[in-house]
């Protein structure tokens, strides 16, 4: 594969800003690092096994409810009976004991139309929360890359006013040589300090820039905002895309879009799972029970029952105030509502695209300009160098010549890591940044 590469490799930074001992970071290890600890992934991830708790609570609805109750009870009462045959002889019995036993076991079975349209809804529904797992992995891998880039583009721009401050350092030593010796006038020496602290105050400020686009890395990898590590890398620009292939993909592979259709299809299994239920719903009821009853008082000294119970019945619903009927109309609105905005993210979805695309090959044209303008701005700089320290050129010539090559180089990189950053943008539009299709494993339990 053909990769251009920067031409300025990160030599990697003074002592102030990284350590030698600070552990090495590259973008696959900040990525993995990233999907372990990245909260919005492990939201998603556990937002999957809710889902999946639904479909077995809705399954729940295909089986019958069993309950069992044992009941023991005693009493110890004084009664008196008066007997209708011998109303003027009642009798007394103190502390008369009553004692009973009960066992029920009940079953009740209900089955309703509707639960069978219920049950793929939330199959749905579950390949929603995958999706939306997957949409969030996808982000935080794009989020992760583009923040990886933009600190080795730091690094390397902080790599440029290093070497812009070394040619001011050369610049200024000349200056000085010149002032001592009588060849030059003070004001050229002075001039030629003010421009060195200008690069010096310029270098502080980028590592200002340099810990700010660290610790954003840090945030999307869910670290501690003093957490220190190496980063010795380069940006390489890989094979021209082709907007045809992205866009093939993305109508294939894009989560988001996936997730649209879903939420049509599950706006269609709304409406359906309103209109079945109006058929009848079926339920049934089956009991057993054992009842045991003693007492020392009254005709009944002992009562057992046992045995099965059994029935059923059929509901239709006739009439609820027309709430049903207004459930279904607004179903049906839902669902145009849906199409509509199926329609509306797939021009989106291809505008993105082609927007990215654009903005991508226009950044590959302005890479071939940067390069050429590069290198005449070096060759440029290596002349007026000489030139000074010759006494041919005058130190405005130079300087010049300095700012010019510090801008191409530094438009250079940017041009690179502008190429980057779209290339991460479309292969997330396109779905492929990190999944190969969509029905790959996420790799998260």
């Amino acid at each position: 594969m053909k990769k251009i590469l920067i031409g300025l490799i990160l030599g990697l930074m003074t002592q102030p800003l990284l350590a030698q001992d600070q552990e090495p970071l590259d973008l696959e290890k900040a990525i993995q690092q990233g999907l372990e600890n990245n909260f919005q992934v492990k939201i998603a991830v556990e937002t999957i096994s809710l889902r999946q708790g639904e479909i077995g609570l809705g399954w729940s609805a295909f089986f019958p409810v069993v309950d069992a109750i044992y009941t023991r009870s005693y009493a110890n009462e004084d009664v008196v009976q008066t007997f209708r045959n011998d109303p003027e002889t009642p009798i007394e019995i103190l502390g008369a004991r009553t004692q009973s036993e009960n066992f029920t076991m009940a079953a009740i079975y209900g089955f309703r139309p509707e639960a069978v349209v219920a049950i793929k809804r939330l199959g749905q529904l579950a390949e929603i929360s995958e999706l939306d797992a997957k949409v969030a992995v996808e982000n935080t891998v794009a989020a992760i890359s583009t923040a990886y880039y933009r600190l080795v583009l730091e690094l390397q721009r902080y790599e440029v006013l290093e070497r812009t401050l070394e040619l001011s350092q050369a610049r200024l030593d000349i200056a000085q040589a010149q002032y001592e010796l009588g060849g030059a006038g003070k004001r050229d020496f002075l001039t030629a300090e003010v421009d060195y602290n200008t690069d010096l105050s310029l270098l502080k400020s980028q590592s200002q820039v340099i810990e700010a686009a660290r610790i954003n890395l840090n945030e999307l990898m869910a670290l501690e905002p003093g957490v220190k590590f190496f980063v010795n890398d380069t940006i390489t620009v890989g094979d021209e895309l082709r907007l045809l292939d992205l866009e093939e993909n993305a109508l294939l592979q894009n989560k988001q879009w996936l997730i649209t259709q879903r939420q049509e299809n599950v706006a269609f299994l709304q409406l359906r799972e309103l209109q079945v239920a109006r058929l009848p719903a079926i339920n049934l009821n089956a009991s057993y029970a054992d009842n045991t009853f003693n007492s020392v008082a009254g005709f009944l000294i002992q009562n057992q029952r046992s045995g099965f119970n059994y029935g059923g019945n059929i509901s239709f619903n006739l009439f609820s105030g027309f709430a049903l009927n207004r459930r279904i109309q607004n179903a049906k609105v839902q669902q145009r509502i849906q199409n509509y905005t199926v329609d509306q993210f797939e021009i989106q979805l291809k505008s993105d695209l082609y927007r990215a695309f654009n903005t991508y090959m226009n950044n590959r044209e302005l890479l071939e300009i940067e390069q050429r303008n590069y290198a005449v701005a070096k060759e440029s700089s290596e002349i007026a160098l000489e030139r000074f320290r010759l006494g041919i050129a005058s130190y405005l010539e130079f300087r010049d010549a300095q700012v010019n090559l510090l801008t191409a180089e530094n438009r250079l990189i940017t041009s690179i890591y502008n190429i980057k950053e779209q290339e991460i943008e479309l292969m997330r539009l396109s779905g492929k940044i990190y999944f190969e299709n969509s029905s790959d494993q996420l790799p998260l339990n």
